[in-house]
């Protein structure tokens, strides 16, 4: 079949076709072009009557594949079709039981033989699994995760932590076996309240940081951010029991007070804030009826807010005067440890405190911007979304996080099932969770002891290029990505549309599995992000059947065609039939 070299150009060799036959069996089968010793590896691209194309993908050096060739193979070199034996070298280790060894699926071109990426190569970096609705992206995580843990071998992964942000609730008949192995076992996380398909998911108010309720209540403007900041310091006031902070209590209301005193608006606003505020923010020592005792009577600070017949309130001074006995408390100067239970009712009680202290009531362009966080944070409170945010008793993040994988049994997968709660709640909770992994990572003292994969189905919902940045100076996606790997913080995208993803995100995948995709914008992002694959593969893309794919990076020795196996037990994952359904 193959005659002498014609032409050699950039990376082709173009060979005469000796038998005249357009054989298209032969497409995408490798070549070895021996050259002095050297094994020169080609795969067939295209084949007509009088040439075949062949594109030069790497060496095999010493049994071992290298990507690229720096040297062509001369031009009286003959070309044959690789060996049995060498196709270990590019389709990767055989022996699927050999821990190593990462099976993924079986070879679309040769018959037989098993596609395998190095173990450590895929895991230890962030992936993504792409494919249009109906691919079989569900199937390929679920046939995935099992292959690493329903194969058999003693030596299982009981080490492992890995958490899937499933949005359609399909993960849990996939992964149950998981707990009839001794020492293994998987947990469903649900988002439905009523707790009839798993523990409720819950990540507990005095966990949020100044960031998390950023990302909560819609922060729109990175001014609003000290707001934040200072309700969670109000918090810790408020809510501390120790005598050393309790006592800066009633420096924090008088601060208030005396803003409101002297703001200059008039008597009966200046009467009523005060009212309202002592009403709801007060202490034993200075309420409304704390006394003021002056020469010959004693009055009540609500008494001295009476205002007379002119509309003055002549005893007002005498307030000023107590209040003045404080010291004004440098927030600053605080810091917040969380060490103890607070709610969220807790929270919006000092947002609230907040907004008056930093003088909201006496602007209406402060109140429009500002007040927008309060009535956010009480929609929360007011609806079924507060159930995901109850306290009980206290623990650490470290020891929550901790015990989401072991609550007594050991887990390695758990699944957060986000099905029962809008997109909006869905993304806010992703995203606070993710960073709670990656912030109890970072902490770790032995780096990377502790590894965490988060697993995100319908990425393009939550790795977008929105404003976090803008407004939070980060995206959590997009730093776990660029510094999670180092902590062992590894992100797995699954989406239909990686040309929504967010650029910063997508770059730092170095494992790819793609499967059917028709859009033309997202074909584009696969031909960007990889090389040494022709036109024909694309076209291929395009028509794959579900479970097809192409995989590529670098636990793979080259891009390699494979069919994934069904995953058993399958996910809920399948398309409606709607044949069986209107005629049944």
């Amino acid at each position: 079949m193959f005659g002498e070299i014609i032409d050699i150009f950039d990376n082709f060799v173009i060979i005469e076709n000796k038998t005249q036959v357009i054989d298209t069996n032969y497409l995408n089968i490798h070549v070895i072009f021996s050259d002095n010793n050297r094994r020169i590896v080609g795969e067939i691209v295209s084949i007509d009557k009088k040439e075949i194309k062949i594109l030069l993908v790497g060496e095999i050096i010493n049994d071992t594949f290298i990507n690229g060739v720096v040297r062509k193979p001369n031009l009286s070199g003959g070309c044959r079709v690789i060996y049995k034996s060498e196709l270990e070298c590019l389709l990767g280790r055989q022996d699927t039981d050999n821990t190593e060894a990462f099976y993924i699926g079986k070879s679309l071109v040769y018959d037989g033989f098993n596609v395998t990426g190095d173990f450590n190569d895929f895991f230890s970096n962030h992936f993504a699994i792409i494919g249009n609705t109906g691919s079989g992206k569900s199937c390929s995580v679920a046939r995935i995760l099992q292959n690493i843990f329903y194969k058999s071998s003693v030596n299982m992964p009981k080490n492992a932590h890995i958490v899937l942000f499933d949005v359609y609730g399909e993960y849990n008949k996939a992964f149950n076996n998981l707990n009839s192995i001794e020492g293994m076992g998987f947990k469903n996380y649900s988002s439905k309240i009523d707790m009839t398909e798993g523990a409720l998911i819950n990540f507990p108010a005095y966990f949020l940081g100044v960031d998390d309720l950023a990302l909560l209540l819609n922060v729109s403007s990175p001014n609003q951010l000290p707001i934040l900041e200072k309700t969670l310091k109000l918090v810790y006031i408020f809510k501390n029991t120790d005598e050393n902070i309790g006592k800066y209590k009633n420096d924090i209301i008088a601060s208030c007070l005396l803003d409101i005193l002297t703001s200059g608006r008039t008597s009966t606003q200046i009467r009523d804030q005060v009212i309202a505020v002592l009403t709801r923010y007060n202490t034993e020592t200075l309420n409304l009826d704390t006394e003021i005792a002056q020469p010959g009577y004693t009055r009540t600070i609500k008494q001295c807010l009476n205002i007379d017949q002119t509309g003055k309130m002549n005893s007002v001074q005498y307030v000023v005067d107590l209040l003045e006995q404080y010291k004004k408390l440098d927030l600053g100067s605080i810091k917040a440890v969380p060490n103890f239970v607070y709610s969220l009712d807790d929270i919006y009680y000092s947002l609230e405190f907040a907004l008056i202290s930093e003088g909201v009531l006496k602007s209406d362009k402060m109140y429009d911007e500002y007040n927008q966080l309060k009535v956010r944070l009480q929609q929360i409170i007011n609806s079924d979304d507060k159930e995901f945010f109850k306290v009980g008793e206290y623990v650490s993040k470290g020891e929550y996080v901790k015990n989401l994988f072991n609550d007594g049994k050991n887990y390695q997968i758990i699944n957060f099932n986000l099905n029962y709660i809008d997109e909006r709640l869905a993304k806010k909770l992703t995203k606070i969770f993710s960073k709670l992994f990656f912030d109890f990572s970072t902490m770790l003292q032995n780096r990377g002891s502790y590894p965490i994969h988060i697993i995100l189905e319908e990425a393009h919902r939550y790795v977008q290029h929105d404003t976090d940045i803008d407004i939070l100076g980060y995206n959590i996606f997009d730093r776990i990505t660029k510094e999670g790997r180092k902590y062992g913080v590894i992100l797995g995208l699954i989406t239909q549309r990686p040309s929504e993803l967010s650029i910063t995100a997508l770059s730092q995948c170095s494992n790819f599995v793609v499967l059917r995709m028709f859009y033309p914008d997202d074909l584009d992002i696969i031909r960007s992000i990889t090389s040494n694959i022709q036109e024909n593969i694309f076209e291929k893309i395009k028509s794959f059947l579900p479970g097809n794919a192409l995989v590529f990076g670098v636990s793979f020795k080259m891009p390699l065609l494979v069919k994934l196996d069904l995953p058993d037990p399958m996910p809920e994952s399948t398309s409606v039939n709607i044949s069986n359904t209107w005629y049944q």
